[in-house]
C-alpha cells in the first residue's frame, strides 16, 4: 500500500517568520568552534569600538591646555592602538563568519539535492525542475548572505547597541532617560513592517523561481522552441517573468528603503536633540564637554547600531522566506518508503517476477486506476514480450517493478520476496532498464554508459559500447568514447542516444532486464544490430520487453496483451496472431501497413 504522506514541494505549511532560520542550525553546529572564534573576534572588536569615547573624553577635558600637551599626543596614539586592534579583530571575525557562512550553505546544498535525488515519482510528477534548481541557487545564495555578512552585522551591531547603551547610562542618567524613550519608537515600527517586509520578500523570491523555471524548461528544449519558430515568444514570456520578478523586488527594496528611511531619521533625530540638551549642560556647567562628548560619540554608535539592525532585519525577514521553502523541501517525505529492516534478496538471484492482484492509480489521479487488479508470473530466464495501446498501463508495470511508485493494492515480489520488503538501492541492483526516452547527460560517451556502474573499468565500458554498437559511431569521433557530446546529447542522433541507453543496460549485467520500446528510434540497419546485441543481453536473464513494433518481439516466449489495465490475452506470436483478438488487430495493421 502507498503512503498517505502528501508531497508538495514548494507548498509553505505556515507563512515564514524569524523562526524559520532555525533550520540553519544543525547545518552550523559542525562549524562551532570557527564560530566560537569569529564570536570572540566580534566581541573584542565591540569592545574596543566603544573603548574609543573613553579615550576622547580624556583628551576633550584634559589635553587642551599648554601644560598636558603630551597627554594629546598619548590618547592619539592610544587611538590609533584601539583602532589597529580593532581592525584585526575585524578581519579576523570577517574570515571566520565568510567562511562559516559558504561551508554551511554548502552542507544545506547538498543535503537539499540528496533529499530530491530521494525523492519518488509521485513527488516529480507535480514539482517543476526549474523551481527546484532555484531553491539550490537563489534560496541558498540569499541564506549564504544571511548566514554570513548579515548575521555577523547584526551581531555586531547588537553587541555594539548594548554596549552603548550601558555606557550612556554610565555616562548620563539623565540624557540617557532621554535617549531610551526614543528606542520604543524605533523599534515599534521595525517590528511592525516586519510582516510586510517578509511578505515581499517571499514573493520575490517566488517569482524568481518562475522565472528561473521558464527559462530552464525553455533552453532544455531549445531544438523545438526554434523549430517552431517559439524564439519571440519565448523571450517574450521571459521578459515578463523577469519584470514581474523585479517589480516584486521592487516592492520588497522599497518596503526596506521605508522602513530604513524612518528608522535612521528618529534615531539621529534623537541624538540631534540629545545633544541639544547636553550642549546646554556644559553651558550650564553641569557635565564636562568631555563627557558629552563621551556620551554623543556612545550615542551615535547606538543610533547607527540600531539604523544597521533595522537594515539586517529586513534582510532576515527575506531570509526566513527562504528558509521555510527550503526547510520545506527537505521534511518532504517520499510516499515509497525504504523498510525499517530490509530483507536481503536472493543470492544469487534468479530474477523470478510475481505480481500478485495488483491496482495501482498515479498519486496525482488516484481515482484514475490505471492498473489492476492484474496478476502475472515471470520465471527466471524468461523472455516476455508486454503489448498494448498507449495508456494500456503497459510503462505503469515497470514503474511498479523499480518502486518509483508503490501499488493501490497488491504485492510484487521478485524471487519470492516481495520488493516492499527489499531496500531500494537491492531492488534496483537487480534491474537494468533501456527507457524509450534515452536521457544522456552532458558528460563524455563513456561517463554516460559509466553511470550503470560507477565503479566499471574503462574495458568493461568499451565492452558493454562495442555490445550496443556504441563503437560504430563513437570511434569516428576525434576523442571516442571520451568525447563530450553536450547537454541532453545534443550532438548525437536519436538512434546514437538510445544505443548508449542500451550500453548502460548491458553494462549493469542485471539479472533482470527491462526493454521499453529500446530500439524505437534506431533505422533498419541499426535495429538489426543491436537487435542481436539486445538478445545475447537477454540470455540467461528474465526480460520484460514493452514494444509497440511488434516484428522485434516475435521470438518472445510469451506475449502479454495489455488493455485498459488488465491483461486481455496471453500466448506466442503465433497463437495471438490466429486467436483474432486485440493482438490479431494490431499485428494486421502494422503487417499490412509494412
Amino acid at each position: 500500500m502507498s503512503s498517505e504522506t502528501t508531497q508538495k514541494p514548494t507548498a509553505r505549511r505556515f507563512r515564514p517568520d524569524l523562526s524559520s532560520l532555525r533550520m540553519l542550525v544543525p547545518f552550523a553546529k559542525a562549524e562551532r568552534y570557527r564560530i566560537v572564534i569569529a564570536l570572540v573576534a566580534l566581541m573584542v572588536a565591540a569592545g574596543l569600538t566603544l573603548a574609543v569615547p573613553l579615550a576622547v573624553r580624556r583628551m576633550v577635558d584634559f589635553g587642551f591646555s599648554g601644560e598636558n600637551r603630551g597627554i594629546v599626543d598619548a590618547y592619539f596614539g592610544m587611538i590609533v592602538v584601539l583602532t589597529g586592534g580593532l581592525a584585526v579583530a575585524a578581519g579576523v571575525r570577517y574570515f571566520y563568519v565568510m567562511t562559516v557562512g559558504e561551508r554551511v550553505v554548502a552542507r544545506i546544498r547538498q543535503a537539499v539535492f540528496e533529499r530530491v535525488m530521494s525523492l519518488d515519482g509521485a513527488f516529480f510528477d507535480s514539482a517543476r525542475s526549474g523551481e527546484i534548481v532555484s531553491r539550490l541557487t537563489a534560496d541558498t545564495t540569499e541564506l549564504k548572505s544571511t548566514f554570513g555578512a548579515s548575521a555577523s552585522v547584526a551581531l555586531r551591531n547588537a553587541i555594539t547597541l548594548i554596549g552603548a547603551v550601558a555606557m550612556m547610562i554610565v555616562t548620563s542618567p539623565k540624557l540617557s532617560v532621554l535617549v531610551l524613550f526614543a528606542i520604543p519608537l524605533i523599534v515599534l515600527p521595525l517590528v511592525a513592517a516586519g510582516r510586510g517586509v517578509r511578505k515581499r520578500g517571499q514573493n520575490a523570491q517566488d517569482t524568481l523561481a518562475n522565472a528561473a523555471s521558464f527559462a530552464t524548461e525553455r533552453i532544455g528544449a531549445v531544438r523545438v522552441v526554434q523549430g517552431f519558430g517559439g524564439e519571440h515568444a519565448a523571450v517574450l514570456r521571459f521578459a515578463d517573468a523577469v519584470e514581474s520578478a523585479y517589480q516584486a523586488a521592487r516592492a520588497a527594496t522599497k518596503a526596506r528603503a521605508f522602513l530604513t528611511t524612518i528608522i535612521i531619521f528618529i534615531a539621529f533625530a534623537s541624538i540631534t536633540f540629545v545633544l541639544w540638551t547636553g550642549a546646554k549642560a556644559v553651558i550650564a556647567g553641569e557635565m564636562t564637554a568631555g563627557r558629552l562628548s563621551q556620551f554623543v560619540l556612545y550615542a551615535v554608535f547606538a543610533a547607527s547600531s540600531l539604523g544597521q539592525l533595522s537594515e539586517v532585519f529586513g534582510q532576515l525577514n527575506q531570509a526566513a522566506g527562504a528558509a521555510q521553502r527550503l526547510a520545506d523541501l527537505l521534511a518532504t517525505t517520499p510516499r515509497v518508503q525504504e523498510p525499517a529492516q530490509p530483507v536481503k534478496p536472493t543470492a544469487p538471484p534468479r530474477g523470478e517476477i510475481v505480481f500478485e492482484n495488483v491496482t495501482f492509480a498515479y498519486p496525482g489521479a488516484p481515482d484514475r486506476q490505471v492498473l489492476g487488479p492484474i496478476s502475472l508470473a515471470v520465471k527466471s530466464g524468461e523472455r516476455v514480450a508486454i503489448v498494448g495501446p498507449s495508456g494500456a498501463g503497459k510503462t505503469s508495470l515497470f514503474q511498479l517493478l523499480l518502486r518509483f511508485y508503490d501499488p493501490s493494492n497488491g504485492v510484487v515480489r521478485i524471487d519470492g520476496t516481495p520488493i516492499q520488503s527489499m531496500s531500494l538501492a537491492d531492488l534496483r541492483a537487480n534491474i537494468a532498464i533501456v527507457p524509450q526516452d534515452a536521457a544522456i547527460f552532458a558528460e563524455t560517451i563513456a561517463e554516460n554508459i559509466r553511470i550503470a556502474r560507477p565503479e566499471a573499468s574503462d574495458e568493461a565500458v568499451r565492452a558493454a559500447a562495442e555490445q550496443a554498437a556504441v563503437t560504430r559511431f563513437a570511434d569516428r569521433l576525434p576523442q571516442g568514447l571520451a568525447t563530450e557530446i553536450g547537454e541532453r546529447g545534443v550532438t548525437l542522433s536519436g538512434g546514437e542516444r538510445q544505443r548508449i541507453a542500451i550500453a548502460r543496460a548491458i553494462l549493469r549485467d542485471a539479472p533482470i532486464l527491462l526493454l521499453d520500446e529500446a530500439t524505437s528510434a534506431l533505422d533498419a540497419e541499426n535495429e538489426r544490430a543491436v537487435q542481436e546485441a539486445l538478445d545475447k543481453a537477454m540470455q540467461g536473464r528474465t526480460a520484460l520487453v514493452i514494444a509497440h513494433r511488434l516484428a522485434t518481439i516475435r521470438n518472445a516466449d510469451r506475449i502479454l496483451v495489455l488493455d485498459h489495465g488488465q491483461i486481455v490475452e496471453e500466448g506466442t506470436h503465433e497463437r495471438l496472431a490466429s486467436a483474432g483478438g486485440l493482438y490479431a488487430r494490431l499485428a494486421t495493421l502494422q503487417f499490412s501497413a509494412g
